[in-house]
This record gives structure tokens, C-alpha cells and sequence, in this order.
């Protein structure tokens, strides 16, 4: 998996993690870069955990089904992207929640967020990837997106909020499919970027 797909993974599942800083940002009366690097560090953190523990977990039967593994990151990908996509379509009766910078709320909601990483993080035990570069992008790029979407939340509303949600579930999907054309052999394997 090439380093351009890894990092659209990591825009992909961060888009609950944005539109949750979103939702802080909003309830801020006034922005605040304290505030907004402590979100992104909690949303950054574990959305870099949980793909190092789901890759833990599916190591050990990774092997076992090597001969389905696009198949799988297909549909664990396509799952992933489809149920994010549907849950924002959804969200338009979402209630913005009051602002409190809570250690405890931020660990619910980053943990909440963060649960499809977990599965991205089985799926890339059944790949070739660097796990721990991959963790680190993958992080580094919910942390600056949840900074943004704390600012962005401050400044300008909502108006994005489900946008973002489904252009993420987008992202997954079709890094699902280029997977799976990749093991069928419409595309050449390693064809976007560079490999890890």
C-alpha cells in the first residue's frame, strides 16, 4: 500500500473526528489554540492506537486467509466508508452539543471516533504495510484535520459538517476498491504512489 493511499485512509477515517471538532469549535465563543491542539491530540492519539491494535488482533489469522485478503479489505473498507457515509446523511437532526473541554467527554468522543480505525487496523494486518508509519500518518493527519475542524467550526458553522462525513466514507470506499482490483488484477499492484 502506497503512502498516498495510507494518507487518504487516515482523511477518511478522521472525517468523525472533524466533524466532532467541528461541533467544539462551534461552541466556543472564542477560538482558542490550547484548546483546539488538546482535541486534536486526543482525536490524533487514538485514531493512531486503534489501527496498531486491530493490526495486533488480525495478525493472528492474517495468514490463514491470505488468498481472500482483497476481498476483505474491500469489504471492510466499503463497510467502514458506506456506515459513515449513511451516518451523516442522518445527522441533519444532530443537536450542536454546548462546549466544555472535558478530559473525560474527550476521551468518549475520541474514542467514539476512532472505533473504524480499529477495523482499518485488521484489515492492514492482511496487507503489506509499515504499521507503525502507517499509525503515525494516520494520527498525525486526524490531529491537523480536528485542529482545522476546531477553528473551522469557530469560524464558519456546521455548513461543512456532513459534507465531510461522506466525502470520508467516500475515501474508504474507493481505496476498498482499488484493493480489490488490485487482487483480481485490473490494476497493477502498488500503482498509486510509492510503497511503503
Amino acid at each position: 500500500m502506497s503512502v498516498i493511499e495510507i494518507f487518504l485512509i487516515g482523511v477518511g477515517l478522521s472525517m468523525d473526528a472533524f466533524a466532532a471538532s467541528v461541533c467544539k469549535g462551534l461552541s466556543m465563543r472564542k477560538f482558542s489554540f490550547r484548546d483546539a491542539l488538546v482535541i486534536g491530540l486526543f482525536f490524533g492519539a487514538f485514531q493512531g492506537m486503534m489501527p496498531l491494535l486491530g493490526w495486533v488482533c488480525g495478525r493472528g489469522f492474517a495468514e490463514s486467509i491470505g488468498t481472500y485478503d482483497n476481498w476483505l479489505v474491500f469489504g471492510f473498507l466499503s463497510v467502514i466508508g458506506g456506515k459513515m457515509i449513511l451516518e451523516a446523511l442522518k445527522s441533519n437532526d444532530r443537536k450542536t452539543e454546548e462546549y466544555s473541554l472535558k478530559i473525560k467527554e474527550l476521551f468518549i468522543l475520541a474514542v467514539a471516533t476512532s472505533i473504524d480505525a480499529l477495523a482499518v487496523g485488521v484489515t492492514f494486518s492482511f496487507m503489506k504495510v509499515n504499521i507503525l508509519f502507517s499509525a503515525g500518518l494516520i494520527a498525525a493527519t486526524t490531529l491537523v484535520l480536528s485542529m482545522a475542524g476546531t477553528a473551522a467550526g469557530n469560524k464558519f458553522g456546521a455548513k461543512y459538517k456532513q459534507r465531510a462525513e461522506i466525502f470520508g466514507g467516500i475515501i474508504l470506499i474507493l481505496i476498498g476498491v482499488h484493493s480489490l482490483l488490485e487482487g483480481l488484477s485490473v490494476v497493477p499492484p502498488q500503482s498509486v504512489g510509492f510503497v511503503l
